[in-house]
């Protein structure tokens, strides 16, 4: 086995990861472990697995994000896969998860840290205890993001009546958001969804991509922040309580039709905010390290 005997399982607003320290290099996982690991009835379950270490010792960089990440302080990354197994560019939840497991580890000093991922490297502040996001919240400095035309393609979700108009969203991983319970949505309330069917989206996009539903729940004339209501279906791991470059995605969207900057936007794991600007997105929300997990016969 190429994994540690002692990992642990970890949490961000109930997007769920094994997490693990790979100092030296050793513990990088095929396919088939990250698989084991995640599967919730034979393994210890989660939507995907969280290598934390070196950017040298991750494989798949290039010798480029490698020096873009020394270039940048980050000395950690996240080395993030699906629960199938498959890579992933980027976890707005994990980044959280992690980064709350390297400050219990002692890896950074202060309350800012820097971490690669494969879309580049995010900077994360400890804001503590936070009222209306929970205990150990973080916010991520998501980076830029890419909207494509508003409202074009349409959305279905197969067995379900119904179809919404959805907008493609870039946040280092592709994203779709359509929303429902407007006029150009035939499809049921976003709780009535069955999301265990992947939805389709018309025309194809060429990479596979995560999916969004939301319902604008309010827009706070006075504070200028939306409320919203987020379901999601991401790619490798199908619905998931949260996502967090779903989460911006949504917000870069509503933001093209409102233009409200902020919003508090709830998903089955909690709620959390999004702020967008012209150039970029930050997130905050908590995290939550679960347990320390000895595997047996590792």
């Amino acid at each position: 086995m190429s994994i540690p005997q002692h990992v642990t399982k970890a949490h961000a607003t109930g997007n769920d990861f094994v997490v693990y320290l790979d100092s030296d290099g050793t513990f990088e996982p095929t396919e088939d472990e990250v698989r084991f690991l995640a599967d919730r009835h034979f393994g210890i379950g989660g939507d995907g697995l969280i290598r934390l270490a070196h950017p040298r010792d991750v494989s798949d960089l290039s010798a480029e994000q490698v020096a873009d990440c020394e270039a940048q302080g980050a000395e950690w990354f996240m080395d993030y896969r699906n629960a199938d197994g498959s890579l992933a560019e980027m976890c707005g939840n994990g980044t959280r998860a992690i980064t709350l497991f390297a400050q219990r580890h002692g890896l950074f000093d202060g309350d800012t840290f820097r971490l690669g991922t494969r879309a580049g490297v995010k900077t994360l502040t400890s804001l503590g205890d936070v009222p209306g996001l929970g205990r150990d919240v973080f916010r991520v400095e998501m980076g830029a993001w890419k909207r494509g035309e508003l409202d074009g393609y349409e959305v279905t979700i197969p067995g379900t009546d119904g179809s919404a108009r959805g907008t493609f969203v870039d946040m280092g991983n592709p994203h779709v958001v359509a929303v429902v319970e407007d006029a150009f949505s035939s499809l049921p309330n976003v709780e009535s969804l069955d999301l265990v069917a992947k939805p389709v989206v018309a025309p194809a996009i060429e990479s596979d991509q995560n999916v969004e539903f939301v319902r604008v729940d309010e827009i706070g004339e006075a504070t200028g922040v939306g409320e919203a209501t987020m379901r999601v279906n991401e790619r490798g791991c199908g619905e998931t309580l949260s996502c967090g470059t779903g989460l911006c995605a949504t917000a870069v969207t509503l933001r093209a039709k409102t233009d409200v900057d902020h919003w508090m936007i709830t998903v089955r794991g909690g709620t959390l905010r999004v702020d967008v600007t012209d150039t970029d997105v930050t997130l905050t929300g908590s995290a939550t390290l679960v347990g320390d997990i000895t595997l047996l016969g590792v």
